[in-house]
């Protein structure tokens, strides 16, 4: 049997972020992965020599991603969009990037002074306002100016993949005021795969593991602990031990690996009320004209459903064949939690596409992709994840069902990666093979 110190399952990327982390402080580490590729929910597909991604499309620099790439040693390939985004406006193209709230708003609507004082109070925690209150209907305290609600609502879309109706106003506001707010982010040219190759490549580099197309089938539970797992790997069971276990796959299914009868109903109950998945759809479109001018995103403040326009090939041309600019247009449907038309939905996203993108209609699309349920753009709706520990003392979640609060997407999943790393640091010292007598059973 082989044994590991780490064993984490599923190579997405908060799987990836984790493993690289490890393997960077010197645990043997294995990386389980049921699909061909890593990158998860955040990888990319060839399609006639477009590199097409199949969600996170974005990835921030200068925040805990960076960081993580700078520590571990990975080749950082990001380039950046600059300006990130412009806003569509009355038809026109804005960027409002050095002037902040007060420009975007004053673009929006005359009366936005008093929504600026509201997004200003919301730096202290009295001017947050209670939990239950939506984004959108602490919007309207404000105004009703449809543009404005079209501009924060694609904004939700953007990042949490809801809608203001479904996202918490506090999340929203301590996320924008108070967090890296994804003010500076780029493309790779590999398509977002390739910085997940790079983590990838610690770990192999380090003497860890990454096995595709391999599947845990079940972890092994002795006295209350993590032993070990039961992989399906060329097409047959491998039973490999472990000193603890991170899965990437989400609470609710880490559950179902280890088997209920080893936590609490307490806890049962808490993942079964916290597994909400959201949606979000996307259409990728290419073009042999330039579509879109804005260099990286293009949001809207009028549209049925669309949040976004993402044009990659102004920054990394390598994403298309020669002659070719590549895009994806991506809408929230509503509700985005829960059950949703989707044939309905995805023709307000075209429509929307066809209205605010000149020659569209003539665009070659690569392939339209619907992310729900079991695989979501966010297994969990910010503001309502779960913690990253579970009653098994040696099992920990990442990735973005176990968001620190309002954060989201990739960020997220390297910001939780570094906090469960830190806490196997203290309680599984590397290099200390026997586990501490009275460990703690939940951390």
């Amino acid at each position: 049997m082989k044994s590991f110190d780490a064993l984490v399952i599923g190579a997405g990327a908060g799987g990836l972020f984790t493993a690289a982390r490890l393997t960077h402080h010197g645990y043997r580490t294995l990386v389980v992965e049921r699909l061909d590729r890593v990158g998860g929910r955040a990888s990319t597909h060839d399609i006639d020599g477009f590199k097409v991604n199949n969600g996170a499309i974005v990835i921030e620099v200068g925040g805990i991603t960076e960081q993580t790439f700078q520590e571990v040693g990975a080749k950082f390939d990001v380039r950046r969009a600059n300006p990130p985004i412009l806003y569509r406006i009355g038809g026109k193209d804005m960027d409002v990037t050095g002037g902040g709230w007060g420009m975007l708003l004053s673009k929006l609507t005359r009366q936005g002074a008093k929504l600026l004082g509201g997004l200003g109070a919301a730096r202290e925690d009295s001017g947050l306002p209670d939990a239950e209150l939506s984004t959108a209907d602490w919007i309207r305290r404000y105004t009703k100016n449809e543009s404005v609600h079209g501009v924060f609502r694609n904004m939700c879309g953007s990042v949490f993949a809801v809608s203001s109706e479904e996202l918490p106003a506090r999340v929203f506001l301590t996320y924008f005021t108070r967090k890296s707010a994804f003010k500076k982010f780029g493309f790779c040219p590999d398509g977002t795969i390739g910085i997940w190759r790079a983590l990838a490549d610690v770990v192999t580099a380090g003497g860890g593991e990454v096995w595709l197309d391999s599947e845990v089938r079940r972890l092994t539970v002795d006295a209350g602990r993590v032993t070990g797992a039961v992989v399906a790997r060329d097409g047959q069971d491998t039973e490999v031990a472990c000193r603890f276990a991170v899965s990437d796959v989400g609470p609710a299914a880490t559950v179902t690996l280890a088997g209920e009868e080893h936590f609490s109903e307490e806890y049962l109950t808490s993942v079964r009320r916290g597994d909400r998945p959201c949606a979000m759809i996307s259409v990728n479109f290419a073009s042999r004209e330039r579509l879109v001018e804005a260099p990286g995103l293009l949001s809207f403040a009028s549209t049925r459903r669309m949040c976004y326009v993402a044009n990659f090939t102004a920054t990394c041309p390598e994403m298309a064949p020669e002659g070719w600019h590549l895009y994806v247009g991506t809408a929230v449907p509503q509700p985005a939690v829960g059950d949703f038309d989707e044939a309905a939905e995805t023709e307000l996203l075209m429509a929307d596409l066809r209205d605010q993108i000149p020659g569209f209609d003539r665009a070659r699309i690569l392939s339209t992709v619907v992310t729900r349920d079991g695989w979501p753009p966010q297994r969990a709706v910010a503001g309502f994840d779960l913690p990253n520990t579970t009653p098994v003392p040696n099992l920990w979640n990442v990735g973005d069902a176990v968001k620190e609060y309002a954060n989201g997407g990739t960020t997220a999943c390297a910001e939780t990666a570094k906090l469960v790393v830190e806490q196997i640091l203290r309680h599984h010292p590397v290099g200390v093979a026997a586990e501490p007598t009275g460990a703690p059973r939940e951390h």
